[in-house]
């Protein structure tokens, strides 16, 4: 049986877990990042999770999932916001030199692509495009089994998308960027501009309960993640989009509306043809893809 090892670094929480070849997870442990600690001290809290889930097992390797930016050919992770203080660190080697195993770095949308292309709701699929809508806005193609990274590894990265132009401005986004308009974050912020507060969940309540105004939010977010589908459409024609990410935990609220209005956005031999399905994995889909990149 190979054994393999996949890792999830986020900003909050960094998780490790021993996976068998169906992606089974064996062993399981979590630990809070305290990402105002820094490289050093949250390494070496990686190494000893990674050492706890292993124990004497032999393992392929070990795949590590985190926040871009980041070059996956070099396993170096580039500045990332929620990670202040990871400039350039090249956590691939690190981690490398110290278990003596194959070790490889990939986004955490990208890994959580290939999660749901293999294992999970696009199984069976040649080409898959991974859609992660929650405190922003990430995706991933899957092509065969392989992520899709781009010349210099930033394919698939829809969040920046400019669906608005001259729209909302954001410091290291295009302004009217999707991930402006249609996040979790964006969400939260324009029910807070119209009184609601408690960010894109409280949204959702209260638009469920009848709250005109925060439909309206919700339309508009579902409005430009269909133009953005539509737009991955014409250029990639995947053979099926999966969806995840809480924002897109509502089939009522957001799948059914949502396949409906990429309809009107794709040619009239696509209406029907365009696939969106929710996420299977959920939150596994990160740690189990980021054992399969290896």
């Amino acid at each position: 049986m190979t054994l393999r090892i996949g890792v999830d670094l986020g900003g909050t929480n960094i998780r490790a877990a021993l996976l068998d070849e169906k992606g089974t997870i064996l062993r399981d442990v979590r630990e809070k990042t305290e990402a105002h600690v820094g490289p050093v001290r949250i390494i070496a809290k990686l190494i000893s999770l990674v050492e706890r889930v292993k124990g004497e097992e032999q393992v392929k390797g070990i795949g590590i999932g985190c926040p871009g930016p980041l070059d996956a050919k070099m396993g170096t992770i580039l500045s990332p916001p929620n990670l202040p203080g990871w400039d350039r660190i090249s956590l691939a080697s690190i981690v490398e030199e110290h278990f003596q195993l194959p070790v490889k770095v990939d986004n955490d949308a990208n890994v959580a692509a290939v999660a749901e292309a293999l294992l999970g709701a696009g199984a069976g699929c040649e080409s898959v495009y991974y859609l992660t809508v929650s405190t922003g806005v990430g995706g991933g193609l899957v092509i065969n089994g392989k992520v899709f990274q781009g010349a210099d590894g930033y394919a698939g990265e829809v969040g920046n998308m400019i669906v608005v132009p001259n729209g909302i401005s954001h410091p290291s986004l295009n302004a009217g960027a999707l991930e402006t308009l249609a996040s979790g974050t964006a969400i939260g912020l324009a029910g807070a501009g119209k009184g609601i507060y408690g960010g894109a969940e409280e949204v959702f309540l209260e638009a469920k309960a009848g709250n005109q105004a925060a439909q309206t939010i919700i339309d508009a977010a579902i409005e430009y993640l269909a133009m953005a589908i539509a737009n991955l459409t014409h250029a990639i024609n995947p053979e099926v989009f999966v969806v995840g990410g809480g924002v897109m935990n509502s089939e009522e609220q957001v799948l059914l509306p949502l396949r409906e209005k990429v309809k009107g956005y794709v040619y009239p031999g696509l209406k029907e043809s365009v696939t969106i399905v929710p996420s299977q994995l959920g939150s596994n889909a990160g740690v189990i893809g980021a054992g399969f990149i290896i």
